[in-house]
């Protein structure tokens, strides 16, 4: 079968040709590129492999292009990347590769495209096309690929467990590629991930945050997690998410799964932002019910205080996933421990000082707080749901109109501590503390306006209260 060249694909596909021909390297492009193209994805990145050396291939390549790229060197893999029209192009000689049992580092050696095929994760990703001058164009998919893309399946080029055992890391690629791609993982395939799961903790942190990203960031989340806990290596890489699983009943009283409530959540916010802060957000809105369940016989069942124990697990959960512990982990932070706070607002009539207070806490974060809570809402019942949404369009207009009258996002008091200090002749004490805070709480609750003036009064006559002297 011939693979359908692009026009824009013809010249690169014909100079690595010539190229490689000079230089007696036979030469393909293999891999996602092939795969993406054939299943009308689009694709910026695209692996040649030669049996050869990459490196000279890629550089050769590079004295032929106009103006020359740049080729980035990887010696430690024999690999080397340039950029062409905005394609990230990598070049890498045939290799085999041979594992211990103790070790998923390979040995290498140079080999041959066969020997590079069979050492693929997926028999998807072993397609490859040929750019050499006798059957240029051509699909060479020794494990029929081809069939497996139209019937929508992932599968090892070899045994199953062998391929996982070697590099555990592919385990988590074949979920990925089932949660991307909207395919099947082939029972066998499947089993093989269950039997030798453990291995991936052998894997970096690293690397397997990575795969859980990119599950995080398709279309539809839920159904990677959802292998992954299936399977069970969620209960080892992520073993917090694993434990919302489940569902306790007491005096025939049940409370909802929180794990399947959590990935309709995560479901639910991917239809409205590729925002990855907030979807981590959406994972770990509920992460704290768990340790806070308990019953209450006139309620049921009750998650007291699992928003500010979730916010609390956040930076450790972030340090456990090597995930950046600076402003994005603050974000996601704030977003769980106020996701309660506009569905309680909606249980009550919506006060102005209310609204200060969550604009002043949430700030410019407050429109994501609000995509979140509306994807909270997992009900099964229409009118429930119609009703919620009802809710959260109320406190959205309430927000508007205190923003536009306070403008309290990203506020801060109009005295500042030094001017309390200056004011009482006071050097850093628990009285300024005790000031500001009380200027900030009148502000909120309405007492006084966001106006200096009027602020500063209201701070002459605390002072005067506990004691302090202009």
């Amino acid at each position: 079968m011939l693979f359908d060249i692009k026009p824009e694909e013809r010249d690169i596909f014909q100079l690595v040709s010539e190229v490689a021909a000079d230089l007696g390297y036979p030469a393909y492009v293999v891999g996602g590129y092939v795969r993406d193209r054939l299943l009308a994805r689009s694709s910026k990145d695209m692996d040649i492999v030669c049996v050869g050396s990459g490196i000279e291939l890629a550089e050769s390549i590079a004295d032929r292009l106009f103006p020359r790229p740049k080729v980035t060197v990887y010696s430690r893999f024999g690999t080397a990347m340039l950029v062409h029209r905005d394609m990230e192009i990598e070049f890498v000689g045939a290799r085999r590769e041979s594992y211990r049992k103790d070790s998923r580092k390979p040995q290498v050696e140079d080999g041959t495209l066969e020997d590079d095929q069979n050492r693929r994760d997926l028999t998807i990703n072993a397609l490859a096309v040929s750019l050499n001058e006798h059957n240029f164009g051509t699909i060479v998919d020794p494990f029929d690929g081809l069939v497996d893309l139209e019937r929508r399946i992932l599968r090892t080029p070899m045994q199953p467990g062998r391929t996982f055992s070697d590099d555990p890391l592919r385990m988590m690629r074949a979920i990925r590629f089932a949660a991307q791609l909207h395919f099947d993982i082939e029972p066998k395939t499947f089993n093989a991930i269950k039997t030798h799961k453990q291995r991936i903790k052998i894997i970096s942190q690293e690397r397997i945050t990575t795969e859980l990203e990119k599950i995080l960031m398709s279309e539809k989340p839920s159904v990677g997690f959802k292998l992954l806990f299936d399977c069970g290596l969620l209960q080892i890489i992520f073993p917090e998410m694993a434990n919302l699983q489940g569902v306790k009943v007491k005096n025939g009283i049940r409370h909802k799964d929180n794990f399947y409530h959590t990935l309709e959540v995560i479901d639910n916010i991917c239809k409205n932002t590729n925002n990855i802060w907030l979807r981590w957000a959406a994972l770990l809105h509920d992460i704290a019910k768990p340790p806070t369940q308990r019953f209450d016989p006139n309620v049921g069942w009750t998650f007291h205080g699992h928003e500010a124990l979730g916010a609390k697990w956040t930076p450790r959960i972030f340090r456990k996933l090597r995930l950046p512990t600076d402003a994005k982990m603050k974000y996601v932070q704030k977003l769980v421990r106020l996701h309660l706070r506009p569905i309680s607002l909606t249980k009550e009539n919506i006060t102005d000082s209310a609204i200060r207070r969550l604009l002043f806490e949430a700030g410019d974060d407050i429109d994501d707080l609000m995509i979140l809570c509306e994807a909270d809402i997992t009900s099964k019942n229409p009118k429930k749901v119609k009703r919620y949404l009802s809710n959260y369009e109320l406190v959205r207009q309430k927000l508007i109109e205190v923003e536009e009258s306070d403008r309290l996002r990203n506020w801060q008091p109009p005295i500042s501590g030094e001017v309390i200090m200056k004011t009482f002749g006071l050097e850093p004490s628990r009285e300024v503390g005790v000031i500001k805070k009380a200027i900030r709480e009148a502000i909120l609750d309405g007492d006084i306006s966001n106006d200096y003036d009027e602020a500063y009064e209201f701070m002459l006559k605390k002072g005067e209260e506990i004691g302090l002297v202009v």
